[in-house]
């Protein structure tokens, strides 16, 4: 068993990327000079977090997946990095020529006619295959230090890149953009100078070695990753005029109720693994009481944040950002991200009894409610957004509960690899 080994690093550098994240919204708008200067590149940051996660993090996966199935066969995994090397830039190339396509209405409708924006975001996509693959190949070598490199160094080096611009008076968001687009670079260049993306001569691989969940793990990251970052997104396409301050207050405040997902996703480094053995060993009477009491940690968690936020939220993010906030506004986003981050652990356990096409199904539903949800129920900005993020999050994880029980019912058991994929299955990279 791969994981436990890894269980500290990578909650280490995921904790490390989300504090970057709130540090980089600090500075950008105290840079450049305020809400609506920082708007593009808050519109920026978003999508780049849901489109690059939800292509590349299954690439990941699978990378993770079939290395640890060869190492744990003593074989090289040479030729299976190679193949989704392969894969990753022409799932990149297809991707930037879509956006190119649609180049005239993302940069109408969604970065307010900058095309710079749209520049960094095809380069921060591009920046993002390499290091999902990065990740790939040591997670499933068993290296999860420069896992954890990887994944901290990316918030680490956009904050210092950021100072730096502040520090010789950039006043405009391009530079920004372009910092956010390439920090992934750098911590797959300093593991790729220590040696640790190696691998090893082997057989020749096949595509059905590398692929045999990518449809269903595809199909189900861009949504969960889109649904994470949707609450911004849509506040942004459905403003009107004069609304540019309320989008980037709205966006600081999603922010500020993810703290719990953070934590969560954090902390599932080091509660997987226990349930992962307990799964492993067929012991799932064990594992359902297990997964039973995280459950409801989980739960109080959220029941917590969500009150925290309706008490203090206006108050900190006052504090942290200097905007305003209703007490609505800011326990509706807690809520819905509490909703999430009790979906995400019902998919990861799900993924990790081979259920990667109910997974896909259960977020694909919370997509469509989303879009529903935002359509159909106010006619109020952000309370159309706020009813969307938490249905949304509130059906994929009826769903994923539904596919929970099933999946324990019918006896199934995980394999390594599934584990490995339910670990690393965290499409909030922010």
């Amino acid at each position: 068993m791969p994981l436990p080994e890894g269980t500290i690093p990578v909650g280490v550098g995921l904790l490390v990327a989300g504090v970057a994240s709130f540090a980089f919204f600090k500075v950008g708008t105290t840079a450049l000079g305020g809400e609506r200067q920082f708007k593009p590149l808050q519109n920026l940051w978003f999508a780049t977090f849901a489109l690059a996660p939800g292509f590349f993090l299954p690439l990941e996966q699978e990378l993770g997946r079939a290395l640890s199935h060869r190492r744990a066969s003593g074989q090289g995994g040479r030729p299976v990095a190679r193949k989704v090397m392969r894969l990753g830039a022409i799932l990149a190339a297809l991707v930037v020529v879509a956006i190119l396509l649609a180049s005239p209405v993302i940069t109408s409708s969604y970065f307010d006619h900058d095309w710079v924006m749209l520049g960094a975001l095809m380069v921060a996509f591009i920046a993002y295959a390499p290091a999902h693959i990065s990740r790939g190949i040591t997670s499933g070598s068993g290296r999860f230090r420069a896992y954890a490199i990887v994944l901290g160094a990316d918030g680490v080096i956009r904050i210092i890149l950021c100072v730096l611009l502040a520090l010789v008076g950039v006043k405009t968001a391009g530079p920004f953009g372009f910092a956010v687009a390439v920090s992934p670079l750098f911590g797959v260049a300093y593991v790729l100078y220590r040696k640790e993306l190696r691998t090893d001569p082997g057989p020749e691989a096949s595509w059905q070695e590398v692929t045999p969940n990518l449809g269903w793990l595809l199909l189900g990251s861009v949504f969960a990753a889109g649904l994470v970052n949707a609450g911004p997104v849509a506040a942004n396409l459905l403003s009107d005029k004069g609304q540019d301050e309320k989008v980037t207050q709205f966006g600081k405040g999603v922010l500020l109720a993810r703290i719990p997902l953070f934590l969560f996703q954090a902390v599932q480094a080091a509660l997987l693994p226990r349930l992962a053995r307990l799964a492993a060993r067929n012991e799932l009477e064990e594992f359902r009481t297990g997964f039973r009491k995280l459950m409801q940690i989980v739960a109080a968690v959220g029941v917590l944040g969500t009150a925290g936020a309706y008490v203090l939220g206006p108050w900190i993010v006052e504090k942290m950002y200097a905007v305003q906030l209703s007490r609505r506004t800011m326990a509706m986003l807690a809520l819905g991200s509490a909703l999430y981050m009790v979906a995400l652990a019902l998919a990861q356990a799900v993924i990790a009894l081979e259920g990667h096409a109910l997974v896909a199904l259960g977020w694909t539903i919370g997509m469509a409610t989303f879009i529903v949800a935002t359509w159909l129920t106010s006619s109020d900005l952000f309370k159309r957004v706020e009813m969307g993020l938490v249905l949304s999050s509130l059906t994929a994880l009826i769903s994923f509960a539904v596919a929970l029980r099933s999946r324990l019912r019918a006896g199934v058991s995980p394999t390594p690899e599934s584990l490995l994929e339910a670990f690393t299955d965290m499409p909030l990279e922010s």
